[in-house]
């Protein structure tokens, strides 16, 4: 039994907030089913690398567990479809822009017109409201507009992209907690609701610490200022064979062992002072000590010391951390082939409805005639609109 059986969801996203959103679900065991067009197929199905069967690595993973049924939403005969399986669903996900599915006639007030119970969560950019509610975006817009990159990298270089879509990553995830929390109002009351995620709002509210002291007394985060973007030691420093450690014992104690553990007891009294010349001072220090040794000797040195340093490893070497590699986080996923394709686990560990990776992404539209069979449609049916290019199987 899984967390979320007999759970049953319709997903219209593509690309990577929602699906990211939905792959949760499905790995905690709600029935997901993708509903994909025949002639726009998702950006992440020609993401190479590509399995022998053509299939996209990135594709595979972030539909997992999922199931594929294409169907055009620009044909009447597509929409009279979704309003027919849409009967049987619980929720429904979508990530296009704001009214374009009312649009087509599956907006939330059509569907909820046949569903009275249905939850419709509607992932953008920018919100369901607002100036820039059909304005395009991607998450490094979102990070921007929501404030973060202006106080990444380094102040004489400017501000970075970041090396993963936290906006993007962050909207699915709320997209998961305000989908499973309309089912247990729905479980209490009986009625569905509307859900609506921005990735801009849900990057804004990542900053749960520079936020409280920027507001209140208008203390404004910027590069290599505060405690925890390198305005303090607190920061990744060069080792002698050109790789990095992590340095971050704020914590007294943890300071203290640090620093006695690199021979310089000098820094001690020093690391509660966060002016910039004392900061200067204490950075270069660790600098100058962190280049003496090689990256394997600090992590031996370092190794059975409470100091919360910690090597930058490589994605590769993070997959062979025996951390990692003990909490089973890469894990191998049966592809349609009859093969397997590595990919990261859920990191959510139940004790009583484990995740389960049932398969990996799949063909387009592979469970269109299935599911259409399911709900009551004719093999004649579907064959006509397969010719007509409506349904593909």
């Amino acid at each position: 039994m899984t967390a979320l059986a007999g759970l049953k969801v319709l997903d219209f996203s593509g690309l990577l907030p929602a699906p990211f959103g939905t792959r949760i679900l499905a790995d905690m065991g709600a029935t997901v089913l993708r509903v994909e067009a025949p002639a726009r197929p998702d950006m992440v199905r020609v993401m190479p690398p590509f399995d022998d069967q053509g299939l996209s690595a990135g594709h595979g993973s972030l539909n997992r567990n999922k199931g594929s049924i294409v169907i055009d939403l620009k044909t009447p005969e597509g929409v009279a479809i979704i309003k027919e399986l849409v009967k049987d669903y619980d929720i429904v996900v979508e990530q296009f822009r704001p009214s374009v599915m009312s649009r087509l006639g599956l907006g939330y007030d059509d569907l909820k017109a046949i569903n009275p119970k249905l939850i419709y969560c509607a992932v953008t950019g920018y919100g369901q409201q607002g100036v820039y509610k059909n304005r395009a975006g991607h998450d490094l817009n979102y990070l921007a507009i929501a404030g973060i990159l202006g106080y990444t990298g380094r102040q004489e270089t400017g501000p970075l992209p970041l090396p993963i879509q936290a906006a993007d990553v962050t909207g699915g995830l709320y997209a998961v907690t305000g989908i499973l929390a309309a089912v247990i109002h729905r479980h209490n009351t009986g009625i569905g609701q509307f859900i609506d995620i921005s990735l801009t709002d849900s990057a804004f509210s990542l900053q749960a610490l520079t936020a409280p002291p920027a507001l209140m007394a208008n203390h404004q985060p910027k590069a290599e200022t505060d405690t925890l973007n390198g305005g303090t030691f607190y920061d990744c420093y060069r080792t002698a064979d050109n790789r990095y450690l992590s340095i971050a014992g704020l914590e007294p104690q943890f300071f203290m062992a640090f620093a006695q553990t690199i021979n310089r007891p000098d820094l001690i009294p020093l690391a509660i002072r966060h002016d910039i010349e004392t900061v200067r001072i204490v950075k270069a220090a660790i600098r100058e000590a962190i280049e003496t040794k090689t990256l394997s000797e600090w992590q031996t040195i370092f190794a059975h010391v409470e100091a919360c340093v910690e090597p930058v490893l490589s994605f590769a070497e993070a997959c062979e951390h025996p951390q990692i590699k003990s909490r089973n986080m890469v894990i191998d996923v049966p592809t349609p082939n009859g093969k397997s394709q590595k990919q990261i686990a859920s990191p959510v560990v139940f004790s009583a409805t484990p995740s389960e990776y049932r398969l990996s992404g799949g063909q387009l539209g592979a469970e269109t005639q299935e599911v259409l069979l399911a709900h009551g449609f004719s093999q004649e049916q579907i064959k006509d609109w397969c010719q007509r290019g409506i349904v593909m199987i």
